[in-house]
């Protein structure tokens, strides 16, 4: 009714909301507070009699309210607030609106000295002026007003064939074509959905379709027609796609017409003198000024969304029917291609079922002939969402889990699994100061500026165009893959070994396919942005693990995508930056592990020849960097320290390269450092020692000795594995229970009998877990207590939920599947296949009852990565407290070369700082609150055993925190 009453209060249609008001009293319901300002808008407008608005002030004050509350807490449109101040003021004419609160600091322990006004401090600035950011802004807000942008494939320097040409006039006039029928069949649609006296679930969508031109449906549409891959798509991910776009389209026009765009571009203008070099410092954080700027600004819409995301049900009932518009409607003529087969029509989508696991799953696939033309025609353009696309402009600051990141496009804070409302409810509930930390980290990763590795892109795209490379991670054309055998007859005559090839054959061709078009994807934007200056807006997912927003191109990317990026900002080398250098270079190409720094930098030293001919002749030397880990960042660090080395003077050269301090073996560090574990400690290089611990290798050579011992029981899968198992095929699995990456590096094994892929992962993955417990008793004793813990509040029909030591509340999203409630009559073809819609949409749904073997199994994984996290981002915040350019890859932190040092001393700093708190008695003493806090004597049961089990907190041993500080090898 909220809803209602805005939309009456627009029309000044006063005898309704008044009618709606009666009706909500007589019925014992209390209207809301956005109900009472829809209520004094309306008056404001018609300028109504002083004793109408004093019966509504007075039953506001009785209900609980008091009208300053009105400019606190509701949120307005256009110029809603300004209406409803003038009724308030026909009544008391001296009303004055109440002041700014005052800004709140955040209390927690660990950020104390951070968000301490005693002491004023500038941050950094970009390098950048004022009329600079105001340009790259303007670029920014045309690219996300028009909602997609087209940009040129790096596959468009190929030369246009004659059979090319055909293929895009024969393309441009079949669009002409079903863009005209899509456009009647949604007219067709809505016209009967109109029709419908009384709503269902046929006609709910209604309104939705008519939020926009049905031209800006239609386009939508037809953009399924151009990206659909040759193996088809889930009908799900389409679905979503579709109604995200439409979604996507209405908030943009809303914050048109709300005058939103207005108020976030003349906050904006002066949010950038912040971050200008050519204005003056403020001792403000980016969230601060933008929330000081808000508050001074006044009037005029509020910045945070009054209507949530519309839900996931609604969004796929939308979804299916736009795409059952498409499928039923676009056809093309069977002999298009072939003029000897009959003119019949034929659907250029169909619907067909494959199987994903056990579940079975609807797919929609082009029809061979569409595949065809858009194979020939062989476009050059790529469109993709402005959201998609790094920014153009620094990030607007993270406010509010509601207000942040892009412009225009609408950006959660949290990502979370589809249909899942918990994790939002929480954030929601959170005092907003608790946030902050949170808040203010995601914007100082986010407002890094980076730049394009131009050289180094220059080679990737030539290989890519050239039938990529299988060593070098650069997915081949489809004009590679492997053929299918030559099969006569029908399928139902071919062997089992022949229907076997093929459906490897087949598989080959969809996993190359998808290869190459995300390389394809991260290629062109990196080519688009080349010459310019961006930004990756942050958010984070349910455990406070950070990433970019854009999902193609950032720096979480592979080898490749990470070779091609710097820091926009450069900085000089210093007395150190080269030597450290050579030693990221080193760590990139996977030698020298077990060496200390100063044997890694003496090697480096030893292969200058190498390096520089890697950096000078990359394609026609003798290629050592091809031969390493991580190759095209080895490549991209040998020309750096080629031009390093041969300036004048190398301290003084200017670099933008990114070093990488990579975490070692991050979880376990947390386990020893939570335990007070000394053994556990020296093995994860908490200890100051002369050479780096390998604590993958210890954990290999452990689960050998189990397997020796299983063989000689003669157990068969501890016989095949002999001689497989090594550092590389345990290391993912030290800290995940997951079976498919010990599978995936035994895949890689060329001589591993694939028949036996499932059991040895399965068995590995259990003996890597033994091991660990062997040699980690503190680690054992730990990750018990908080599985059983799990355990006992999951089959007490609850979640598991925890708050990190920075404040941020944490739920976890696992429930037993249950199939979502969209209908299957919602897309016809499902009536007879119900089945198929399992494992297509399936969510955890709030209310459901949770996942014992889930919420159990995840917990322990789950509560360290949080910590991590938390630890990532207190380093972070101290970072930029201190002027440091700053990112992350979770547990990978990158900097400047000349400031490597620093950013290590604050790492271990607020690692030491991180894990003095009282985490698990912490942990113990919020979920005893939460679970057991319950007044009702006499306690179940298993309330009493959840008590004990929750009390019962792990004891630590002597390791002594502090010396982290001296360790060398905190980083691998």
């Amino acid at each position: 009714y909220n809803i209602v009453m805005r939309s009456w209060a627009k029309k000044g249609e006063l005898l309704r909301i008044s009618r709606l008001f009666s009706m909500l009293m007589s019925i014992g319901l209390q209207p809301s507070l956005e109900s009472y300002g829809a209520a004094l808008e309306c008056m404001g407008r018609n300028q109504a009699s002083h004793n109408d608005i004093c019966r509504y002030l007075q039953w506001l004050k009785s209900d609980g309210f008091h009208v300053d509350e009105l400019f606190q807490k509701c949120s307005f449109e256009e110029d809603e607030k300004e209406e409803v101040l003038r009724a308030i003021r026909i009544v008391q004419p001296n009303y004055q609106l109440p002041s700014p609160p005052n800004p709140q600091t955040c209390k927690t322990s660990l950020l104390k000295d951070f968000y301490s006004k005693k002491k004023a401090v500038s941050y950094p600035k970009l390098d950048f002026s004022l009329e600079e950011l105001r340009e790259r802004f303007q670029q920014q807000l045309e690219m996300e007003l028009n909602n997609t942008i087209t940009i040129e494939s790096v596959e468009a320097a190929k030369p246009l064939t004659p059979q090319a040409v055909r293929a895009r006039e024969l393309l441009s006039t079949l669009r002409s074509q079903w863009h005209d029928t899509i456009l009647q069949a949604l007219q067709k649609s809505k016209h009967s959905m109109a029709k419908r006296k009384r709503m269902s679930r046929h006609n709910s969508i209604y309104p939705y379709l008519c939020l926009l031109p049905d031209e800006e449906y239609v386009d939508i549409m037809l953009q399924v027609l151009s990206a659909l891959s040759p193996q088809g798509e889930s009908l799900a991910v389409l679905a979503r796609e579709l109604s995200n776009k439409v979604y996507n389209k209405y908030v943009i026009q809303r914050k048109l017409r709300s005058r939103h765009l207005e108020k976030v571009q003349a906050v904006y203008e002066n949010y950038i003198h912040l971050l200008a070099k050519d204005s003056q410092p403020e001792p403000y954080l980016p969230r601060e000024y933008w929330e000081k700027l808000v508050a001074e600004a006044g009037f005029g819409p509020s910045l945070t969304s009054r209507d949530g995301s519309w839900p996931y049900v609604l969004l796929m009932r939308l979804g299916m029917h736009m795409l059952e518009l498409v499928v039923k409607s676009v056809k093309v003529p069977r002999n298009i291609l072939n003029p000897r087969l009959e003119p019949k029509p034929v659907p250029v989508l169909y619907h067909i079922y494959s199987f994903h696991s056990t579940w079975q799953v609807g797919l929609i696939k082009p029809h061979p002939i569409l595949s065809q033309i858009l194979s020939d025609a062989a476009e050059t353009t790529l469109t993709f969402n402005s959201s998609a696309m790094p920014m153009l402009c620094p990030p607007v600051p993270w406010t509010s889990p509601h207000f942040g990141a892009f412009v225009l496009n609408d950006t959660k804070l949290m990502r979370f699994v589809e249909g899942a409302v918990q994790h939002q409810l929480l954030l929601d509930q959170c005092p907003l100061v608790n946030l902050h930390p949170i808040l203010d980290a995601l914007t100082q990763l986010g407002n890094c500026a980076w730049k394009i590795n131009q050289p180094v892109l220059d080679i990737i795209i030539s290989i890519f165009n050239d039938k990529g490379s299988e060593k070098l991670d650069i997915p081949p054309p489809l004009s590679e893959a492997p053929k299918p055998p030559s099969a006569p007859g029908h399928s139902s005559t071919w062997s089992k070994t022949l229907k076997h090839e093929m459906l490897l054959c087949k598989k080959k061709t969809a996993e190359m396919h998808s290869l190459r078009m995300d390389a394809l994807y991260k290629l062109s934007i990196a080519n688009y942005v080349r010459d310019k200056v961006f930004w990756f807006p942050h958010n984070m997912d349910f455990r406070g693990r950070t990433y970019p927003c854009p999902p193609y191109f950032n720096h979480l990317g592979s080898d490749a995508t990470r070779a091609i990026l710097l820091f926009a900002e450069g900085r000089p080398l210093g007395p150190k930056g080269l030597d450290w250098l050579k030693i990221h270079l080193i760590n990139l190409t996977g030698l020298k592990k077990k060496n200390d720094l100063q044997e890694r930098l003496e090697y480096a030293n030893e292969i200058m020849e190498e390096i520089l001919d890697s950096a000078d002749r990359p394609l026609t030397g003798r290629k050592w960097w091809m031969d390493t880990d991580e190759p095209w960042q080895v490549l991209a660090c040998c020309m750096e320290i080629a031009k390093a080395s041969r300036s004048p003077d190398p301290a003084a050269y200017i670099s933008h390269f990114p070093v990488h301090q990579d975490g070692s073996c991050n979880g376990l560090q947390h386990y020893a450092a939570l335990g007070r574990d000394l053994i556990g400690a020296v093995s994860v290089n908490l200890m100051p020692s002369s050479v780096p611990q390998d604590v993958y290798s210890a954990v290999a050579q452990q689960v050998e000795e189990f397997r020796q011992k299983d063989a000689e029981r003669g157990l068969k899968i501890a016989q095949v594995l002999q001689g497989f198992i090594s550092r590389k095929v345990v290391k993912q699995t030290v800290m995940t229970v997951v079976y498919g990456v010990i599978e995936k590096r035994l895949k890689e094994i060329d001589d591993f009998p694939e028949e036996c892929l499932w059991e040895a992962s399965h068995y590995l993955v259990k003996q890597v877990f033994n091991s660990i417990k062997e040699m980690f008793s503190a680690t054992r004793d730990i990750q018990n207590w908080l599985t059983e813990s799990a355990k006992l509040i999951s089959r007490s029909g609850q979640t598991v939920e925890w708050v990190t030591p920075l404040g941020l509340p944490i739920v976890q999203p696992y429930f037993r599947s249950r199939s979502t409630v969209v209908s299957v009559h919602t897309f016809p073809w499902w009536a007879e296949r119900r089945d198929s819609w399992a494992g297509a949409g399936q969510v955890g749904i709030a209310g459901g009852k949770p996942d014992t073997v889930k919420q159990k199994n995840a917990f322990p994984p789950n509560f360290i990565h949080s910590l991590d996290s938390t630890h990532m981002m207190l380093t972070a915040l101290h970072c930029l407290r201190q002027g440091l350019t700053f990112v992350s890859v979770h547990d990978c932190y990158w900097t400047h070369a000349v400031t490597v040092d620093v950013m290590n001393q604050i790492c271990r700093q607020q690692f030491v700082a991180l894990h003095s708190e009282k985490i698990l008695q912490d942990l113990s003493e919020f979920m005893l609150e939460k679970y057991c806090s319950s007044s009702t004597e006499p306690r179940a049961p298993w309330q009493t055993k959840l008590m004990e089990q929750l009390s019962s907190v792990p004891r630590t041993g002597e390791f002594n925190l502090h010396k982290v500080m001296d360790s060398t090898y905190f980083f691998s």
